[in-house]
């Protein structure tokens, strides 16, 4: 058991040190203090010693320096069951500090305020209090921490029955010190690192704040929690709806990415983290009329993405039907007045998508870390004797952008404005072309497709697949190439008369 006999407070954050300091006062705890904290707990009517009469050394340098005193750091660091530190105490009249209550300069607050100068966030640096505070929890059995005005009331309650801080409560405080500590550096860290690329260093560090506990994860025997980056503003509003799930978070960024990649008003619609439906269009209804087309019954209960706000005229057309998100920059008020029958749809409002530095995928003993497949194509080389037309070019480098978004293995087919048919996370790309055109048929019946075309994430090993485009009416393919039987392949399409453009550009998505 820690008894308090003396006390300092130095806070940023005033909430509840009056009452925490009241508590000390009652129990004859002697409070020393800095600056505005001592000022603070006077107005209150509670006795105060400046820090400066401990030391006998003034605050200086704007109060740069005001803690970094042996007077501070030896009352914090002695261990009172060691016989020479004692004795060095006594010998240098040092007095024992048993409750150290800190908080950090709030660098953060400042880090988001986009408006902030240099300056200030370089003022704003606590250099004294991570210090103190680190002193402090590695001399946990004997002295207790604070960097948390939710830690107060327990530590009230600890003193007031039972006349001292337990070492269990202690150690749990000394806790909660370094990862305050490690979050507040990296956090400095990213402010002197905001100019640079990301690098693969040696080692990585990152940290997110809790946005959500979820009710459950992919599955409701899993438990969830939905984490943001902490060192980025909250970048969405949820306008209305129950409660996002983890798969409904998937979903809906993939919808709105995809809807992101084009200037032209578009729709993409999310089913199990692949796109069922995409769609471009002169106005958005357009858009979205064209993304149902693709699929409407894997559609039923998706996840909607739009590159531009939501008009009434769309929000009439889907609230016929269930979805389950719709994501957008904004929606308008008539469109948010007629959603608002559906109570449990969520709408989701996210001004714009940029995308972080990297992304990560967990593994059983670590991460992954790798930077996005923002690569389109660099270089389009047709290599077949027929050139594809305008039309059908068009329509290519729309398929070609899709499938980049859609499992591996992955088949597109499309035309210039929708897409009408979509393979994707087969074992075998012979298997996706045939999904992807099965998929076709079954939406679009005897409607002809003009022009047709097929996008492949990676090489065809074999021509099989061109056989099956060839047969379904497809007329120009898209692919990256590389594969030993890219003569063969190219072959077949001579023969069948359709054109092949190589990206040099793969695009597998795990």
């Amino acid at each position: 058991m820690i008894k308090i006999k003396r006390a300092l407070i130095s806070v940023s954050d005033k909430t509840g040190i009056v009452d925490l300091a009241r508590v000390l006062v009652n129990k004859n705890v002697e409070i020393i203090s800095t600056g505005g904290t001592a000022k603070t707990l006077r107005e209150a009517g509670i006795p105060v010693k400046e820090i400066s009469e401990i030391t006998g050394f003034p605050e200086i340098l704007d109060g740069r320096v005001k803690t970094l005193h042996p007077y501070i750091y030896g009352g914090i660091l002695y261990k009172r069951d060691n016989a020479s530190h004692i004795e060095q105490i006594k010998q240098h009249n040092i007095g024992q500090i048993d409750l150290v209550v800190v908080n950090l300069y709030p660098f953060e607050k400042i880090f988001f305020n986009k408006d902030a100068k240099d300056e200030e966030l370089i003022e704003n640096i606590d250099i004294g209090g991570p210090s103190m505070i680190r002193a402090s929890a590695k001399n946990w059995r004997f002295v207790c921490v604070l960097v948390n005005p939710q830690s107060y009331s327990t530590i009230i309650e600890e003193i007031e029955n039972q006349g001292g801080i337990s070492e269990i409560t202690s150690r749990k405080c000394a806790a909660e010190v370094f990862h305050t500590t490690s979050y507040y550096d990296w956090l400095i860290n990213r402010y002197f690192e905001k100019d640079e690329e990301f690098s693969f260093k040696e080692t990585v560090g990152f940290y997110y704040r809790k946005i959500d506990q979820l009710r459950y994860g992919e599955n409701p025997h899993q438990k969830a929690a939905w984490y943001r980056n902490a060192d980025k503003n909250p970048f969405w509003k949820q306008i209305q709806g129950k409660q996002l799930s983890f798969n409904n978070i998937l979903d809906m960024e993939s919808a709105y990415r995809i809807a992101c990649e084009f200037e032209e008003p578009s729709c993409c619609i999310i089913k199990h983290n692949n796109p069922c439906g995409v769609g471009i269009g002169k106005n958005q209804k357009q858009a979205f009329e064209n993304a149902l087309k693709t699929d409407p019954l894997s559609a039923f209960g998706g996840i909607i993405g739009f590159n531009n706000e939501l008009g009434s005229e769309t929000a009439a057309i889907i609230s016929k039907t269930f979805f389950e998100v719709i994501i957008a920059p904004s929606f308008s008020q008539e469109a948010i007045k007629i959603f608002s029958k559906k109570e449990n749809l969520r709408l989701i409002e996210m001004p714009s998508f940029n995308l972080s530095e990297f992304e990560i995928k967990g593994t059983n003993s670590g991460i992954l870390i790798q930077t996005h497949d923002t690569k389109n194509w660099e270089n389009l080389e047709v290599k077949t004797k027929r050139t594809p037309t305008k039309k059908e070019m068009e329509a290519l480098k729309f398929a070609w952008i899709i499938c980049k978004h859609v499992k591996s293995n992955a088949i597109v087919l499309g035309t210039t404005n929708q897409i009408v048919g979509i393979g994707a996370g087969q074992m075998s790309r012979y298997d996706s072309a045939r999904l992807a055109v099965m998929k076709m048929k079954d939406n679009f019946k005897k409607k002809k497709i003009n022009p047709l075309v097929m996008a492949s994430d990676a090489f065809f090993p074999f021509p099989d697949s061109v056989e099956v485009a060839a047969k379904a009416g497809v007329t120009a393919i898209i692919q990256p190439g590389g594969s030993i039987k890219d003569n063969e392949v190219i072959k077949v399409c001579n023969r069948k008369k359709i054109a092949m453009v190589f990206t040099g550009t793969r695009h597998f998505r795990h």
